[in-house]
């Protein structure tokens, strides 16, 4: 029985060269020998630029295309936008009844980001919340595995201990820990020696 993959992209603008060797280039692979699902993840784009929908709604269309151009294959991964399972939504409701706050405030990427993208208005919930949104995405599919970048793995840390507390709680083992699986380009760096973003303006785009 194949291992069960999720892994996903947010809709913010157009694909770069990190996406492609960090990701795409190792998601083509992962179709061959994994159980995959792979995501367009629109309201994970909300949690930075939800003052401009319109944007995001217009990138889903060009990132679904950017996946069947590499060769992503419907006939042997699941691919789907994010917001048209609202039960993402719901887990992620469920699972933030249960969580500590302390344990989304302790995510780098969340100061990080923070900072570096000082000129947004990122003092929401949504965005403090992104890494449990995340979390009920890999969790609702019940994946063995997620590949992730360097940056990442505080995320899937933070998954797998929101797993083993939810689990404990209603003594259910209905949820799986995941594991992750670093690209041999785990962290690809941009134009100004910060990680490649789109965010960040730094981006050598494909």
């Amino acid at each position: 029985m194949k291992k069960r993959i999720l892994s996903g992209m947010r809709p913010t603008g157009p694909l770069h060269i990190g996406h492609l060797v960090g990701a795409l280039e190792n998601w083509l692979k992962m179709q061959e020998t994994y159980e995959c699902f792979f995501m367009v993840a629109d309201w994970h784009a909300l949690t930075t630029e939800y003052e401009n929908p319109a944007n995001i709604r217009a990138y889903v269309r060009e990132l679904l295309l950017d996946f069947l151009s590499v060769g992503l294959d419907p006939e042997k991964s699941v691919i789907f936008v994010q917001s048209d399972v609202k039960e993402h939504a719901e887990l992620a409701l469920l699972l933030g009844m249960s969580t500590p706050l302390g344990w989304l405030e302790r995510v780098p990427t969340y100061k990080e980001q923070m900072q570096q993208l000082s000129t947004k208005d990122l003092s929401t919930y949504g965005f403090l919340g992104y890494p449990l949104l995340q979390a009920a995405d890999i969790i609702i599919y019940h994946a063995h595995c997620v590949p992730v970048g360097q940056d990442q793995l505080p995320h899937l840390e933070l998954t797998r201990e929101v797993v083993r507390r939810f689990n404990y709680m209603y003594k259910n083992d209905y949820f799986i820990e995941p594991q992750g699986l670093l690209s041999e380009a785990s962290r690809l760096l941009g134009t100004d020696g910060r990680k490649m973003s789109k965010s960040y303006n730094n981006a050598v785009f494909l």
